[in-house]
């Protein structure tokens, strides 16, 4: 791969991406409109030689097929959505432009310039509320419960009709709740701003109960690395995850501890999910890619303490 182009390039995961393929000596174009993503995430990218950015929306296809057309890149990371799912509870428009056009436009490109490979970052959000069922690549029936898990699966079955019908080689990961440095929102995110405005009492959406694995960052973008290159036409697609998982209440515990503090009393607002759309729990199969020789260093235990630590401490939190 000699150019990449990451479209979605200064969010959260875009960022840590960016950074992990010029290690690997590739030149890297990002493309974000900073809506979500910020220049300060691709500060130590932007000093890199290999590395060029467009502040460009790619929902717009003129605006994008402009990108394409100079840049002729080799490889496209499609990592550009709304990830605030919460956010889109209340405004549904946002995950049509962010999360479905932008798939479209990505593909639309890929097909008209001759790009026959990518990666999409999904969810696993597509599966929807299936509580009792160990959600594997095959699972039957996926009905997302959420804007954001149906904009994701919509942008599944684009990516597997544009891959049939153009030999395109995608890669498609779903996974679970993504955290560590430049963590923007979330349940950690939350618990931190909270819990410095008022040190004594954590008001904790739900009951508490909601129990998900978290993955850390650098191990998402590490299995990214490893297995962009498909080397088959059509979708490849896998659950990527961690080793167990980590309830609303966990979590607090942790940030309670890592910031010092103690006797904090937990205000449950009640209910199963935070909100509406939100899967308290799942059970997620990785049969699949551990089977292909990958796994997640860190536990989602020990993705959440390191997370904590590093957000704690980078005080970029405001109340």
């Amino acid at each position: 791969m000699r150019k990449a182009l990451v479209v979605g390039g200064a969010g959260f995961i875009g960022s840590h991406l960016c950074g992990a393929l010029l290690a690997e000596g590739a030149k890297v174009i990002c493309v974000d409109d900073f809506s979500l993503g910020t220049r300060e995430n691709i500060s130590d990218s932007r000093k890199n030689e290999n590395f060029r950015l467009y502040e460009a929306d790619a929902s717009k296809e003129d605006v994008l097929e402009q990108i394409f057309d100079k840049e002729a890149p080799d490889y496209v990371f499609h990592l550009a959505a709304n990830s605030d799912i919460q956010a889109s509870a209340s405004n549904p428009e946002i995950e049509y432009k962010n999360t479905y056009t932008t798939t479209f436009r990505v593909l639309s490109c890929m097909r008209r310039f001759g790009v026959s490979k990518m990666f999409f970052a999904s969810t696993s959000a597509v599966y929807g509320d299936q509580r009792d069922v160990l959600l594997d690549e095959n699972t039957p029936n996926l009905s997302p419960v959420s804007y954001y898990g149906a904009a994701k699966l919509g942008s599944e079955a684009l990516i597997n009709a544009f891959s049939y019908m153009n030999d395109i080689q995608a890669l498609v990961f779903r996974f679970p709740n993504v955290i560590g440095p430049r963590l923007t929102h979330g349940v950690i995110y939350d618990f931190i701003r909270k819990l410095k405005k008022n040190p004594q009492r954590l008001e904790i959406l739900g009951d508490g109960k909601q129990t998900k694995p978290y993955i850390y960052v650098s191990d998402l973008a590490e299995a990214i690395l490893r297995f962009k290159e498909t080397g088959r036409q059509g979708v490849s697609l896998y659950n990527v995850g961690v080793e167990g998982d980590t309830s609303v209440t966990r979590i607090a515990d942790i940030v309670c501890e890592e910031m010092g503090l103690s006797s904090v009393q937990y205000d449950y607002t009640g209910g199963e999910g935070g909100w509406k759309g939100d899967v308290p729990r799942f059970r997620y199969c990785l049969d699949k890619i551990h089977g292909a020789g990958w796994k997640a260093v860190y536990t989602s235990d020990e993705a959440v303490r390191r997370t904590v630590r590093e957000i704690a401490a980078g005080g970029d939190i405001h109340v």
